[in-house]
């Protein structure tokens, strides 16, 4: 590519008059730059490197960088990041590629249930990391989570649809039976709240043509209850009326607390925050600042379900998960 055309790509500015015309290749890892190559950094110390690997032009943002080498092209931009995705921009519009906006849940069913992820790839939320996966893959469709990394490789990224085929037959608070696609999956570990991540995930399976299995549904990281009994032990399922649900957002314990409003009255329930964490329509959470407190919590409430934010289940004296239609 010539530098005239990073230059356009980029909208930045030659601020020297170098003998190179051309470079073969881009990275921001001064340790991957090869003779030929363009180099997006800020840091002089990985500018230096990346000159003495061959680089033959640098992108940089801050007017503080030495250019030590007047022969190579110094492109200035005003965010280095931002520059380095509009070239990413023109590699896209040239293979042509699909860039799909996932939430956490639905990224975590689509891993879940593929049975092979050879025709996608994950980006990585981690812009350097994202632009080299870009520029050396052939891949073509692309799924990430990160709402801005996202929409700076491609400003008007698509999200699944929401309009898709499928709906629950029946369901408990830890166990859906649900039809899609003119099949019925009975009592499925799948939270019923979930579902509608799990739909949107297969209808764009079925869209781009990517092998799935349903019977790889399980309890995600976002959701996962542990049956237990009063000396926190994870025992059998209908063996104890005492749950502990480990997860990692609110929206969650919300959404299964108006759940059981609607199915179980008699439900005690209690919920367990780090400090100042606010839940809604929680006044008074149970709040916890080490694992040994959030166990003589569980030792000392009255509840049937324990929802418990941002802990690990390892803090239980096993780990061993088993479920009940409760």
């Amino acid at each position: 590519m010539k530098i005239e055309d990073i230059l356009n790509l980029t909208e930045g500015t030659l601020t020297n008059t170098p003998q190179i015309q051309a470079i073969e290749a881009a990275t921001v890892y001064q340790s991957k730059v090869e003779h030929g190559d363009l180099f997006f950094s800020s840091n002089q110390e990985e500018i230096d490197q990346a000159i003495q690997n061959g680089a033959y032009a640098i992108v940089y943002d801050d007017d503080a960088i030495l250019k030590k080498d007047e022969e190579i092209a110094w492109i200035k931009v005003s965010d280095i990041q931002l520059a380095a995705f509009k070239l990413i921009r023109y590699v896209i519009i040239r293979k042509e590629a699909q860039f799909f906006l996932l939430s956490e849940h639905e990224m975590t069913f689509l891993k879940m249930i593929l049975t092979h992820k050879t025709n996608i790839d994950f980006i990585a939320n981690d812009w350097r990391k994202a632009f080299e996966q870009i520029l050396n893959s052939d891949g073509i469709l692309y799924v990430g989570t990160d709402k801005a990394l996202m929409k700076l490789i491609k400003p008007d990224v698509e999200k699944l649809a929401r309009d898709v085929d499928g709906y629950p037959v029946f369901d408990t608070l830890f166990k859906t039976t649900f039809k899609v696609g003119g099949y019925v999956y009975q009592e499925k570990d799948l939270i019923p709240f979930h579902l509608e991540y799990l739909l949107r995930v297969i209808d764009f399976c079925d869209t781009h043509t990517l092998p799935y299995d349903l019977e790889r549904l399980r309890y995600t990281k976002h959701f996962t209850p542990v049956f237990i009994d009063t000396q926190l032990n994870s025992i059998k399922a209908g063996k104890s009326d005492k749950v502990a649900i480990f997860t990692d957002n609110i929206n969650d314990i919300v959404e299964a607390r108006e759940y059981i409003k609607r199915s179980n009255n008699w439900v005690k329930g209690i919920v367990l925050t780090p400090p100042k964490t606010k839940i809604p329509n929680i006044d008074r959470p149970h709040w916890f600042e080490t694992e040994e407190e959030v166990r003589e919590i569980l030792k000392n409430t009255l509840f049937n379900y324990a929802f418990i934010y941002n802990a690990n289940k390892r803090i239980l004296h096993t780990i061993k998960e088993e479920y009940s239609l409760f």
